[in-house]
């Protein structure tokens, strides 16, 4: 038994319209097929994979989300919880910087001492950093 690969992330929300603004506007992600799930949420793709799903957590009527994932669904759904952060891989450095400089989105830029790796980092609205891994 082996794994092959992470699948998807998941993050809990009580912000799905900001958080969804954030990954299409910000990342690119496209806004894509969900299944008719009976509680809020999206699923965002990215080169025509599912990567990202967002359960929205809605404090009124946490019934369907605690019925499908658990109690656990409904704590943290405004902080990163466990997560510290999500990676990605991802092309061209400069035109990433130049989009975020250009929607005013505050970045953090490393350079991966000995790999020539450079990182770039923001955060969600929901205080999940974001690493976006740009190869030499």
């Amino acid at each position: 038994m082996a794994l092959n690969r992470i699948d998807h992330l998941s993050i809990r929300t009580t912000r799905l319209a900001e958080t969804r603004r954030f990954y299409c506007d910000v990342l690119g992600m496209q806004d894509g097929y969900r299944p008719p799930f009976n509680f809020g949420g999206a699923w965002l793709y990215s080169n025509g994979k599912s990567e990202l799903h967002i359960v929205e957590i809605d404090h009124a009527n946490p019934g369907p989300v605690v019925a499908y994932l658990g109690e656990k669904a409904l704590t943290d759904a405004d902080n990163s919880g466990s997560v510290d952060h999500l990676a990605f891989s991802a092309q061209d450095a400069p035109a990433m910087k130049a989009h975020f400089e250009q929607i005013g989105v505050p970045y953090r830029e490393r350079l991966v001492p000995s790999m020539n790796l450079t990182q770039l980092f923001v955060d969600d609205p929901n205080g999940i950093t974001i690493e976006l891994n740009f190869a030499p």
